[in-house]
Parts: C-alpha cells; structure tokens; sequence
C-alpha cells in the first residue's frame, strides 16, 4: 500500500508458511521475533485465545497492531493490552471490518437516534473460529455496529443461545437495552445453510434497511409532501406517501480499507477507525452475553461450555 512497505509474515505451520510465501512471492519469517525485529506495525490474525500473548510481544517493543476481533478471551487481556500500548506509545486498533462496508458506511449519514435494531447474521459452518462461541465469533461484529448506531452504553442485556456442532454456543439471539432507551435484537448463527447479513434500523425519521453482504440498503421516510390527514382517510399505494433512497458510498473492499485506515492512524495521518477501547466494550458486552446464555443452560440443566477456551 501507498507509503508502506510489506517485509512479510509469519506462521508457526512451516507448510503453510511456504504455501503462502510461494503463492504470494513474500517473505516467511522463521520466527515471530525476525518478523518483528523488521516491522514498525503489524496485523495479528491468530485464534483468540493467544490474542493477549501474541499482541503482548509486539506491543511490549512499541510496535503498533491492529488485532483480530474479539480483541482478547477475557477482559482483563484486554485490559493488559490496552495498558501495555499505552506504556509503549503504540497504537492499538480493532479488526472490526463491518465499520468499513459500504452499506454501513452510506447509511451513517441518515442515521438520526435509532429506536430499535435488528441484526441477523446468518454462515454455514466453518472450523475457523470454532474455538470460541458464535458470540464472540460471529456477532461481536453486530455488537460494535449497534454500538457505533446507537451510541451510549448497553444497560441491560438478555440471551439464549445452543451448541449444535460444536461444544460452545453455534447460534444465539441477544436482546440489548441501551441507556437511551434503544433495542437491539441480534441474532448470529454459524448453522445456517445460507448466509446472510442484514441490519434493519429505526427511527423518528424513517427506516433504513441494510444488507451487509450485497454492500447496499435502502432508507424509507415518509415524503414531505403528504398530506397526513389525508393519509388517515383512505388507503394509498405505498409509493404515494413513502420517498425511497437508494443508500450509495464509493467502492472499496472492506478489509483494504481498514488496513488503509490503521496504516494513515499508524503515520499520523488519521484517527484510529477503531480503537483499542471499542474493541473492548464490544468484547465487553459479548461476554455478557455469553455469562446470560451460561445461566439460562444452567437453568435448563446444560453443560455445554458456551465462551472461550481457557
């Protein structure tokens, strides 16, 4: 990328390392610690158990990381690494790649003090990130969207969730009460047969409908020019008293522009798109969840684990 240079990469799996270095014509380090003797900053992509102990031999040398969501297993990692970025005077920013799709990102101008959300998350199942629940998996990416939405804090939070392939949580639904008065209701699932990733948002203003996977939406308000009275006496066609608008942002694959964002926060250039602090109040509520899925398996008798490994 412009004004970067990329020195390589490491993998502790030697044949996939050589995979990888052969397929892309880059450099495989032999170890973590050639990797960050040659870098200013890196992206750490490793299973979030060993988030907090990979970050904390990058952050401990001041170089700057932008880590894989969930931030950390548990919050006191995430505070670790929070605390040690900051005695190092390095950057820390969160992989919470939905902020960068373009459905997201051409809705933030019409959002106005969402009232209610509804978030549904839907995969097939894949092995990669079965080592932690779908909560911390797959809907701590909703988590940070409501929050960014939203804004304020999660007052109160009610879950349920099951294992179906897996020993943890595979699909879960989370009702979440904001200190302003909103709801979210979030569902994620890694059983499904289709995909789908939807956001449903509203409001005083209208109603704004996403689909994350298409990079699209539509925002419905009702058009200035009807007569409200007149509305009330007689059934219209929808089109005569709702303005449909396209929701339309610049082009741009996700990932590239988070990558862009963390590089122009890393020279100065920009602020963090997504900070270290709210990757952690998203693994904060996550976790909360989890700890209410927990209880109502207890309640029912279940064993099943539901979070991360220890």
């Amino acid at each position: 990328m412009l004004g970067s240079d990329f020195t390589g990469f490491y993998e502790s799996r030697q044949d996939r390392a050589a995979q990888v270095a052969s397929e892309l014509g880059v450099r495989a380090h032999t170890s973590l610690e050639s990797l960050l003797d040659a870098v200013d900053a890196v992206t750490i992509v490793v299973p979030t158990p060993v988030h907090h102990e990979v970050a904390r031999q990058v952050l401990e040398r001041g170089i700057h990381a932008l880590i894989e969501k969930p931030l950390a297993a548990t919050l006191e990692q995430a505070d670790a690494i929070l605390a040690l970025a900051r005695e190092n005077g390095a950057i820390v920013q969160t992989g919470h790649v939905e902020r960068f799709n373009r459905a997201i990102r051409a809705a933030l101008p019409y959002v106005d003090v969402p009232r209610f959300i509804e978030s549904d998350r839907l995969a097939p199942f894949n092995p990669r990130g079965a080592d932690v629940a779908v909560v911390l998996d797959l809907m701590i990416h909703d988590i940070d969207l409501v929050h960014t939405l939203v804004g304020g804090n999660a007052a109160s939070v009610s879950a349920v969730g099951v294992p179906v392939l897996t020993s943890f949580v595979d699909i879960a639904n989370a009702r979440l009460t904001f200190d302003s008065g909103a709801v979210a209701n979030i569902t994620a699932s890694r059983v499904s047969r289709e995909r789908m990733r939807k956001i449903r948002i509203f409001q005083q203003s209208g109603y704004l409908s996403l689909d994350l996977a298409a990079g699209n939406g539509e925002f419905f308000r009702l058009r200035k020019d009807v007569d409200v009275a007149a509305l009330a006496s007689a059934p219209l066609a929808m089109e005569q008293f709702v303005e449909r608008i396209p929701l339309e942002a610049e082009e741009g694959e996700p990932l590239r522009l988070e990558f862009e964002s963390f590089l122009g926060a890393v020279r100065g250039e920009s602020p963090v798109a997504v900070s270290g602090e709210e990757g952690r109040a998203a693994l904060s509520v996550a976790l909360q969840i989890v700890r209410d899925i927990e209880r109502a398996q207890a309640a029912f008798g279940g064993h099943a684990p539901v979070g991360a490994r220890a």
